[in-house]
């Protein structure tokens, strides 16, 4: 496969995944993701949805998850970029949501770097506002 080939598919893996994950379709997403996945999110005890993941299915769960503890017509994302090198794609954009519990809002930049191997989503590297989403998760 040439590297324009090899660019093109993941761009469209990584698309099928993002209208999956509009769309909550966590079966998808499963078979979206591989069955062991390199999951980075800053882990961040005060906030319910963000722990340690590494298999397909618990990667597919966490937009469930998120959905769970946040309020969906709040819920907002943006995507200013999206580029692909190879078998790498990083995506740039804005998030915000409110916490169901607190009734606090978080907002912020994020950076996702997804990886795409053999048609599956091999990595999944997040990088957000924590602290304004900690903060949004806290009573205090």
């Amino acid at each position: 496969m040439s590297a324009a080939d090899t660019a093109d598919r993941t761009r469209a893996v990584v698309q099928e995944f993002l209208q999956a994950r509009l769309a909550g379709d966590r079966g998808r997403m499963e078979e979206l993701f591989a069955d062991d996945v390199d999951w980075l999110l800053a882990e961040n005890p005060a906030v319910p949805w963000i722990r340690p993941r590494s298999t397909g299915a618990e990667c597919a769960a966490q937009s469930e998850e998120l959905a769970a503890h946040t309020v969906p017509e709040d819920a907002h994302a943006s995507l200013d970029t999206f580029l692909v090198d190879g078998t790498d794609a990083v995506l740039f954009g804005h998030l915000s949501g409110t916490v169901r519990a607190t009734g606090k809002s978080f907002a912020g930049p994020f950076a996702l770097r997804l990886t795409v191997e053999d048609g599956r989503i091999t990595r999944h590297h997040l990088y957000e506002n924590s602290l304004s989403i900690a903060a949004a998760c806290t009573t205090a």
